[in-house]
């Protein structure tokens, strides 16, 4: 099997072959820290977090990188209304967005660089273009000449010829051309600001990416990123940017997923409808949402509501059952029951590990892959609900949905379970009560557990118990 990405830039999938064997370097574009992450952040966040765990899985050592737009109009208006300032404002949504990856079972990147801590470099990028004629000033902002570079608008499919000014390009009068953008922006009176050859001000939006990935990867990345919103302006102007400054590909591989719809309306926060990541994850276990984000392929677009989180609810706790049902047996094994596995059980598990590979590889084919998860599921079933299953068979069942799960942690880590003493009074009288045969006082003892959120399991191997 070899690893297929569709790739934006050519609109087909492509074989994936990184710059350097066994290693890949990967950029996706992060949060604007002025507010929290909503439901419709979360896509990209789940979807490349995944990408990243499959590349991993597939042995290669990922160099991942997430920015934060720590200074920009939005953080500037907020700070205002915070009565703070625009370094407190970042702090405060970047602890936010930690907390919420963590709600969402998202490993940290590998590096999470910011924009006021790459200045230099974003200045100096930008006197180089102006140096090479593709940079130009006008009353302290700075504009890139769009039309000078011949090949814009082919990462996004655009015609400049086409575009809508004034309604897909901000007009301004002091641009040579309606779509040409900004690099550096003059500051107004009491702003932050940075000193540069320009006056006090502060960068663009599109520069600071391109001297991010230039500054932590390096010229030309294997993977880039992002939300299919951001395909046009802002990763076509990193690539207009960048290929200008050397000479090469941005990167070699353009990733971007659909978007995430309430109702008919794209997500958005303008719109008033972002659902916010941290209110969601009281409601529901991370994975619920990473089931529902990935049970959609990536490039097509996702229609939230909350009768889909509880149906996703729903199948993520049948995976999770039948994985915790497993452990359980194996843990009832006695000491030293080495059998060999069956061979029937190795068969299958082999053929269900194949299929998860291949759908996969297949552009990171998430929903089928999920499917093979639930074939995981019905064997994990049949083999409990087997005497005679060895040991062996529970450790094999284990060992393969680890790789599964470690790509799409659809059931992450669970810590031990305790309970409380109460909890455990009412445990022991419910076993007492069902000794005795007093299956009304039984009864109430469940309902009573349930109340807590304890729920109680009556399997051959004994009463079990588990929080909702």
């Amino acid at each position: 099997m070899a690893l297929q990405i569709y790739n934006t830039m050519s609109r087909s999938k492509e074989q994936f072959v990184p710059l350097k064997s066994g290693e890949v370097k990967m950029y996706v574009c992060g949060p604007t820290v002025y507010g929290y992450m909503h439901i419709g952040n979360a896509r990209p966040v789940i979807v490349f977090d995944t990408v990243r765990n499959y590349l991993e899985a597939i042995g290669n050592e990922v160099r991942y990188i997430t920015n934060f737009t720590d200074v920009d109009d939005k953080l500037i208006r907020k700070a205002e209304e915070m009565n703070t300032t625009v370094a407190e404002v970042a702090e405060i949504f970047i602890a936010a967005y930690g907390e919420d990856l963590a709600g969402l079972g998202v490993k940290p990147a590998t590096m999470n660089p910011r924009v006021t801590q790459s200045m230099d470099l974003i200045i100096e990028l930008i006197k180089e273009l102006e140096d090479k004629g593709y940079a130009y000033e006008n009353g302290g902002d700075v504009y890139y000449r769009t039309g000078k570079f011949a090949d814009y608008g082919k990462l996004s499919r655009q015609n400049l010829e086409e575009l809508q000014f004034g309604i897909r390009v901000e007009v301004d009068s002091r641009k040579e051309k309606p779509e040409d953008f900004v690099l550096w922006k003059a500051a107004k009176p009491g702003e932050i600001h940075w000193h540069s050859p320009w006056g006090n001000g502060r960068p663009g939006w599109h520069i600071e990416c391109s001297a991010m990935v230039r500054e932590y990867l390096g010229d030309t990345i294997d993977i880039h990123g992002g939300g299919q919103d951001l395909q046009f302006p802002h990763h076509e102007c990193e690539c207009a940017q960048t290929e200008v400054l050397t000479g090469k590909p941005l990167s070699n591989y353009w990733m971007h997923n659909g978007f995430l719809n309430i109702g008919d309306e794209k997500m958005s926060k303008s719109l008033g409808n972002g659902l916010l990541v941290k209110d969601i994850r009281q409601r529901f276990k991370a994975g619920t949402i990473r089931y529902f984000m990935l049970s959609t392929h990536y490039r097509n677009p996702l229609n939230f509501s909350e009768e889909a989180l509880l149906s996703a609810e729903k199948s993520a706790e049948r995976i999770a059952l039948a994985e915790s049902n497993v452990k359980h047996r194996l843990e009832l094994a006695p000491e030293g029951a080495g059998e060999a596995s069956s061979s029937e059980t190795v068969a299958r598990l082999a053929n269900i590990l194949e299929t998860f590979h291949a759908k996969m590889q297949d552009d990171f084919n998430t929903p089928d892959a999920i499917t093979a998860v639930f074939d995981w599921v019905s064997l994990a079933n049949l083999t409990l609900a087997n005497n005679e299953a060895k040991s062996a068979d529970f450790a094999a069942l284990l060992k393969a949905f680890a790789e599964m799960n470690a790509v799409l942690r659809l059931a992450p880590e669970l810590e031990e379970e305790v309970a409380s003493e109460d909890v455990e009074r009412l445990i022991a009288e419910r076993a007492e009560a069902r000794k005795n045969k007093n299956w009304g006082r039984s009864d109430e003892i469940r309902d009573e557990l349930n109340s807590l959120g304890i729920l109680l399991e009556d399997t051959p191997q004994g009463m079990r118990w588990r929080r909702k």
